[in-house]
Parts: C-alpha cells; sequence; structure tokens
C-alpha cells in the first residue's frame, strides 16, 4: 500500500490553500504589505478606515504574491529544479501536475479581487496597481518574460515600490516622490543582489539575466550603485532611514564586492531578506513619533 502522505491530491479543477500559501512566500510578503502600510503612514494617518485602503491591504497578502510567484514559478521550472534554494520558504519547488491548477488559482484569487478594487479605489489608484500587477506578470510570462532581458529584469521589480504611492491615491494625499523613487532604486538594486546567487541555475538553464551578463562582482557593484542612490534619494525625507539603507544594503553588497561568488550571495541572501524588516523599522518608529507628537502631516 502506498504510504506517501505528503503530497496533496490535485485534481485539474484544485490547489490546495496550503499549497498557495507556500507558493506565496510569506515571508516575503512584507515587500507588499509593508510597502502600502508605509504609504499610509506617509499620507499623514497612523491608520485609516477606507474601505478601498483595506481591501487593498488585504489583496496583497495571498492574491497578489500569488500572482508575483505563482506565475514566476510556473515559468521557471526548469530553473527551479537546479536551484537548492526552492523547495521550502525561498520558494515552492512545483510538480509537473500542479501547473494547470495553479495557474486557475492564482486568476482567481487575482482577477475578481481587482475587478472588486477597481469600484472601491479612484482611477488613478486603479491604474497603478493594474500597472504593478502587469509589470508583474510581464516579469514572468511569454512573450516579454522581462526576467530573461538583462537589466530590463531589474528594472521592471519598480513594481515593488508602486504600492507606496496607493494610499495617496486612494485617499487623495500627495504622492511620496522622494521615498517613492528611493523604493525603486532600491528594488533594481534588490533583484540583482538576490539573483547573483542563481548565476549557476540560470546559465544551465539558459536564461539570460542581470547576474548572468554582469558576473557576481559586476552584480555586486551594480547592486551597490543602485543602493547608494536609494539612499541619497531617501535623504530628503528622513536621514536616518537613509542611512539605515546604505549601512545595511549597502553594506552586503559591498560584502559580495569583496568577494564575489554565487556561494557568497546565497550566504547574504537571509541580511537580503531583512533589509525590508530592518529600514522599514526604522522609518516606521521616526513615522509613529512624529505623527504621535502631531508633528508630521504627510508630504
Amino acid at each position: 500500500m502506498p504510504t506517501d502522505r505528503a503530497a496533496p491530491t490535485l485534481t485539474p479543477a484544485r490547489f490546495p490553500l496550503r499549497r498557495a500559501l507556500i507558493v506565496s512566500r510569506p515571508a516575503l510578503w512584507v515587500n507588499t504589505v509593508g510597502t502600502l502600510v508605509t504609504g499610509v503612514w506617509l499620507t499623514g494617518r497612523l491608520y485609516t478606515l477606507d474601505a478601498g485602503v483595506l481591501a487593498l491591504l488585504a489583496y496583497l497578502t495571498l492574491p497578489f504574491n500569488l500572482l508575483i510567484y505563482g506565475l514566476n514559478d510556473l515559468w521557471d521550472q526548469e530553473e527551479d529544479a537546479r536551484s537548492s534554494r526552492k523547495g521550502g520558504w525561498q520558494g515552492a519547488r512545483l510538480r509537473a501536475q500542479e501547473a494547470a491548477p495553479l495557474l486557475r488559482a492564482t486568476l482567481w484569487w487575482n482577477l475578481p479581487a481587482l475587478a472588486g478594487l477597481s469600484v472601491l479605489l479612484p482611477p488613478p489608484a486603479t491604474l497603478l496597481l493594474l500597472t504593478s500587477a502587469l509589470l508583474f506578470a510581464a516579469y514572468s510570462l511569454p512573450p516579454l518574460r522581462l526576467k530573461a532581458r538583462p537589466f530590463l529584469d531589474g528594472l521592471s521589480n519598480v513594481a515593488y515600490a508602486l504600492p507606496l504611492a496607493l494610499p495617496a491615491l486612494a485617499l487623495g494625499s500627495p504622492v511620496p516622490w522622494w521615498p517613492l523613487l528611493a523604493l525603486m532604486s532600491y528594488s533594481v538594486g534588490k533583484h540583482a543582489f538576490d539573483a547573483a546567487q542563481d548565476i549557476p541555475a540560470d546559465r544551465a538553464a539558459g536564461t539570460r539575466t542581470v547576474a548572468t551578463t554582469l558576473g557576481a562582482r559586476g552584480t555586486a557593484a551594480y547592486a551597490l550603485t543602485w543602493f547608494v542612490l536609494a539612499s541619497a534619494l531617501l535623504l530628503p525625507a528622513s536621514k536616518l532611514t537613509a542611512l539605515a539603507l546604505l549601512l545595511t544594503c549597502g553594506g552586503m553588497a559591498l560584502r559580495l564586492l569583496l568577494r564575489p561568488t554565487p556561494e557568497q550571495a546565497a550566504r547574504l541572501y537571509p541580511l537580503s531578506i531583512v533589509t525590508p524588516w530592518i529600514v522599514g523599522a526604522v522609518a516606521g518608529v521616526q513615522l509613529v513619533a512624529l505623527l504621535a507628537r502631531g508633528q508630521w502631516t504627510g508630504f
């Protein structure tokens, strides 16, 4: 009798919720949820009961991250099969029979939610949200498949920064341009840095990325440049946050530059994962303190 109970039974119409959660990489939800919450703070409101913002908060958990990483996993199965970091909290390693159910689940979690949000949100916020979703889809899906187009792969990751402006557009507040531009620069640099550990797997699969093009040393220098730019763009908003970003992100890029190997990039990857928490905590403490004292009213 079969004794393997680890793999759930799959039918063409069913993708288990537990498996969907794994594919959506909850450890990385801070990149979407945290960005939106920071955007709320930057409007000058410590909290809000606005229906559109609350619906966005829910959407940027499982549904949006399933769109980001589910589509990525579907079209990266060959690379993921060679990657030692896949198959756990850093990303799923899909089985062949999961492809169709995962695609259906991704569509069912996202299309109705986007339609509902288009009713709740003002048109500019809806347009920005759709732009972010389309950039993530274009990153993974052919014919564009920006992931396999060096430099465009990282530049398309500005999609991670766009939720920062959604609360401002939803609540009728000014867009926080300096933090938004800084987060865009950070996102490009972080994508390059994180791709350095995948150079062997991507080259074996024939996938061209910014990291396979520049090599580990060039990628480290490229990421460091973007992190320095992000820190400079943060200066008008918060010198302390700019310093935190430079020390954490710039420091890990410098360490990779001094020892430029995919193995070193893999060792530094856990630090890359927590940098949004570190920098966000520094920014958040300052914002909450200013809001509590009535000294911050937004941009």
